[in-house]
């Protein structure tokens, strides 16, 4: 089974930075994608960014676009999240998401249906 570890979660002031990483790790295991996903009290879970293991092909949120980037070290199957500009709004738990498996569009990466591993979470929060 796989396991995922996220990291680096705590508290900031609004227009402060955070960088979030993701271990994952147990059997061995290919690995197709991994996401990162966010849910704040009240709300639904909802996808952040997400990336592709060989191409390294990128995918944003609206919502964090241009203030957010995803990157990965293939050799350590982990993932990062460097958070910039934050804002009240992004305050949430942040989980790392894995897929094994190859797949086709665009829903394979921002829908959480599509993974098969999740972490415990870490809590981001944003005061203003």
């Amino acid at each position: 089974q796989v396991q995922l570890v996220e990291s680096g979660g705590g508290l900031v002031q609004a227009g402060g930075s955070l960088r979030l990483s993701c271990a994952a790790s147990g059997r061995t295991f290919s690995t197709y994608a991994m996401g990162w996903f966010r849910q704040a009290p009240g709300k639904e879970r909802e996808f952040v960014a997400a990336i592709s293991w060989t191409g390294g092909t990128t995918y944003y949120a609206d919502s964090v676009k241009g203030r957010f980037t995803i990157s990965r070290e293939n050799a350590k199957n982990t993932v990062y999240l460097e958070m910039n500009s934050l804002n009240p709004e992004d305050t949430a738990v942040y989980y790392c998401a894995h897929r094994r498996k190859s797949c086709s569009g665009v829903g394979c990466y921002d829908q959480g249906g599509r993974y098969d591993s999740w972490g415990q979470g870490t809590q981001v929060t944003v005061s203003s």
